[in-house]
């Protein structure tokens, strides 16, 4: 085309229309809230270390949007990082062709061919409800994801598995719906302040809608801890300083990022392809004041 025009670019010019910025592609439920920032975080800083830019969109929890945002990045990037934990890894490969580097992020991992990494979601949460209870805490309420997301779905795995290991009977226990928003998490807040007998404890699924908790329990005149624990899990950066700073799961979210970028970054150097692993990130808890700290 540039032929056709009648230019005659020298070399330096002829070199910046052929070439292509390297490039990797970032697809995420979304790219609002402290978490996926953390997670977009940790990748640019590792790609801008590597010499590569980054391409961010967002799926919106939508399936079919993720296929067609993987299908739009053929031919655009050299390689792709997926956080879809609305759809198995199984279900996406289909839409990326078998050359194209990829990494799956906290994606129900069966059936896979391509590396997975994820939190322990179902161990932290385990963990977290074994505290409550090991604070006494006999009627508690748990504030639940996305009934179709991994990570949701996992954490309430590991609640009820710890209630049962410590029998305690289901009539005794409620769980809310939510959605990871802190809406969500308000309305569960102001649902609980009315339940009698009320709850003496509440874990929230993750930090945003235990941040809404919080905030409903206050506004009902509700001490926190005195009169309801409240837990979240992810400890995004602003947990700590909720009003009382917030008991949470700990994983380091920008090291998920920096990780996936580390994994995809070994195929696009030509190391050969290891064969597909799920990588299982550890958790910590951090106990603060929502839950009468330590």
């Amino acid at each position: 085309e540039v032929a056709r025009l009648g230019y005659s670019p020298n070399a330096a010019a002829r070199s910046l229309i052929t070439s292509r910025t390297s490039t990797v592609g970032v697809v995420l439920p979304d790219i609002w809230g402290e978490y996926f920032s953390e997670v977009i975080r940790g990748i640019d800083l590792s790609a801008r270390q590597a010499g590569y830019h980054v391409l961010v969109s967002s799926s919106h929890s939508d399936a079919a949007e993720t296929r067609d945002v993987l299908r739009a990045m053929h031919g655009r990037v050299d390689g792709v990082i997926v956080m879809s934990p609305h759809e198995p890894v199984r279900g996406l490969e289909g839409s990326l062709p078998t050359a194209l580097p990829a990494v799956f992020l906290n994606s129900a991992p069966d059936g896979a061919s391509r590396p997975c990494l994820s939190v322990d979601n179902r161990g932290g949460a385990r963990a977290m409800a074994e505290h409550l209870l090991g604070c006494g805490h006999r009627r508690l309420a748990f504030v639940t994801g996305p009934a179709s997301n991994f990570d949701a779905a996992e954490r309430r795995k590991g609640f009820r598995d710890a209630l049962r290991a410590a029998g305690v009977v289901a009539g005794s226990i409620v769980e809310l719906a939510g959605d990871f928003s802190e809406e969500s998490g308000e309305a569960a807040g102001e649902a609980i302040a009315r339940l009698a007998p009320r709850p003496t404890a509440v874990f929230a699924a993750n930090d945003s809608m235990a941040i809404g908790v919080l905030g409903a329990l206050r506004r009902a005149g509700l001490d926190v801890p005195g009169d309801v624990a409240v837990a979240g899990f992810d400890d995004i950066p602003v947990a700590r300083f909720a009003g009382p700073p917030l008991s949470t799961v700990r994983h380091d979210i920008r090291r998920l990022g920096e990780r996936a970028f580390a994994r995809l970054l070994s195929v696009l150097d030509g190391e050969p392809p290891s064969p597909a692993v799920r990588e299982v990130f550890p958790f910590r808890l951090v106990l603060r004041e929502s839950t009468g700290g330590e």
